[in-house]
């Protein structure tokens, strides 16, 4: 639980304040802030790979398999 609120008041730094900027897709816990990857510094995507989350190129968001899940 600590990282996923370390994952998330990094994202805070980022997201949009205008959209909902996360959401859960089967077993994928998605963020998205708004934002280009490259708008996030290295310190803090060192981070967040740390934390579990990795970019993901064709949701255009981070992504971590450790935190989502839904049930039907």
């Amino acid at each position: 639980m600590e990282d996923l609120i370390k994952a998330l008041q990094i994202f805070a730094k980022y997201a949009n304040k205008d959209e909902n900027p996360t959401h859960c897709v089967h077993h994928e816990f998605l963020i998205y802030c708004g934002i280009k990857l490259k708008k996030v510094s290295e310190q803090d995507r060192e981070e967040l790979e740390k934390l579990s989350f990795f970019w993901n190129k064709a949701d255009n968001c981070f992504v971590s398999f450790r935190f989502g899940f839904c049930k039907n």
